[in-house]
């Protein structure tokens, strides 16, 4: 029987240290895009696209520098606004400032309707919020929460 490739969905965050080739995080980054990859097919939504596309003049620039054939485009799915709003919704009944993104929300529910694995340095909102999510994170020594592979048994409060 032939199983399902993994499905990553990829976050902006990730993108960006690559793109930008940040001094910290692009060397970690792209190496756990590339083993993300390697793994299986790799996705992203509207919103991912939206945050990325801010350096970027053009819409073939952008499209250049994250190619379709790499990183296949996907709508975002109505339950996953509907898990967003309550996460979000949560969030807010904890305390939350208004300030956080909620598109950081729409992206952790996003993974979590599809199924998917989510490759994100942003790993607080989502191991709060969205907790069935299995989350691929760039490594740093200097971030003891931060492991190849976190699940929400695995994970550590800060």
């Amino acid at each position: 029987m032939v199983s399902e490739p993994t499905v990553t969905l990829v976050d902006s965050s990730v993108i960006l240290d690559v793109l930008t080739d940040d001094p910290t995080w692009a060397e970690r980054s792209a190496e756990t895009l590339a083993q993300a990859r390697d793994a299986g097919r790799l996705v992203i939504n509207s919103i991912v696209y939206a945050e990325i596309s801010v350096g970027f003049d053009r819409i073939e620039d952008l499209d250049e520098a994250v190619p379709a054939s790499d990183f296949e485009r996907e709508p975002l799915p109505f339950e996953a606004g509907f898990l967003a709003g309550k996460a979000f919704l949560r969030y807010r009944s904890r305390g939350g400032a208004g300030h956080a993104p909620l598109p950081d929300f729409y992206i952790g529910a996003h993974a979590a309707v599809r199924g998917y694995r989510l490759l994100t340095r942003d790993v607080a909102p989502c191991r709060t919020y969205f907790p069935s999510v299995e989350l691929l994170v760039p490594e740093r020594d200097d971030q003891p929460w931060t492991m190849a592979r976190l699940s929400s048994q695995e994970v550590r409060d800060d």
